[in-house]
């Protein structure tokens, strides 16, 4: 159905705009409820009042009074025979070494008179057992358990010169009943290669005459010569063919 030009449309809020406009209305303001927690604090009451009581320190005399009060009616023992255990010392109170000064120490003794030096854990010891010898006998000797009787010095001497000294001395020696003789040769530090009496010696007494007449010999202690001597230990007869047989 067509409406006629002159039908009237329902506008409600035709002026609501105007109204606004002229601000005729008046808005409800929001008012919101008194809440505890949007008041300042110092307005804020404690439902509940909290004392703090201070701190009190417990009385001295009143401990006395319990403890004695516990203790009334208790007999001090009279009994001698108390067993007291002493306390295991603490690793702490271990008395603490100076490494440096012990060694400065030991060094010093060393110097002095020579104790603390062992010549059989250095390069210069020599050693060596002929036929027949119980190789145990070498320890013996170096550790002096045999007295020297006899005595050569070589030091300083030509080869040839030494060999003529050391052959007249051996001969002396057995043929006297001699056991146990030193023979001084010096270490051989001012040769430039190595030790050339020294090293004659140990030849001499392993090759040629000599060896049939050696038990063992052994570098010296260093309170005799250390390196620069060497104790020899003789037989009471030569070793021959047939003691080789018979003692394989």
């Amino acid at each position: 159905m067509k409406s006629s030009k002159n039908s009237k449309i329902s506008k409600p809020f035709e002026k609501l705009g105007e109204m606004f406009e002229k601000k005729s209305i008046k808005l409800p303001t929001c008012s919101t409820p008194t809440d505890k927690a949007h008041e300042p604090i110092d307005t804020i009451k404690p439902d509940i009042e909290h004392t703090i009581e201070p701190d009190t320190k417990p009385d001295r005399e009143d401990d006395e009074k319990l403890f004695y009060k516990a203790m009334a009616g208790v007999i001090p023992s009279t009994c001698n025979n108390k067993v007291e255990i002493q306390p295991k010392p603490s690793k702490a109170g271990y008395p603490i070494i100076d490494n440096e000064a012990h060694t400065i120490r030991k060094l010093d003794e060393l110097l002095k008179s020579g104790k603390g030096f062992v010549v059989a854990d250095t390069p210069e010891y020599i050693e060596g057992t002929c036929y027949h010898a119980d190789p145990r006998i070498t320890k013996r000797l170096h550790k002096g358990d045999y007295s020297m009787q006899a005595n050569i010095d070589l030091h300083g001497l030509y080869v040839a010169e030494a060999k003529e000294a050391f052959d007249i001395f051996l001969k002396n020696s057995i043929s006297t009943g001699i056991r146990a003789v030193l023979i001084i040769h010096g270490r051989g530090l001012s040769s430039p290669s190595k030790p050339v009496l020294k090293a004659k010696v140990r030849e001499w007494l392993t090759r040629g005459v000599w060896h049939k007449w050696v038990i063992a010999y052994t570098s010296a202690r260093a309170c005799d010569g250390g390196a620069g001597a060497t104790y020899v230990l003789l037989r009471k007869r030569p070793v021959t063919k047939r003691n080789k047989k018979q003692n394989p």
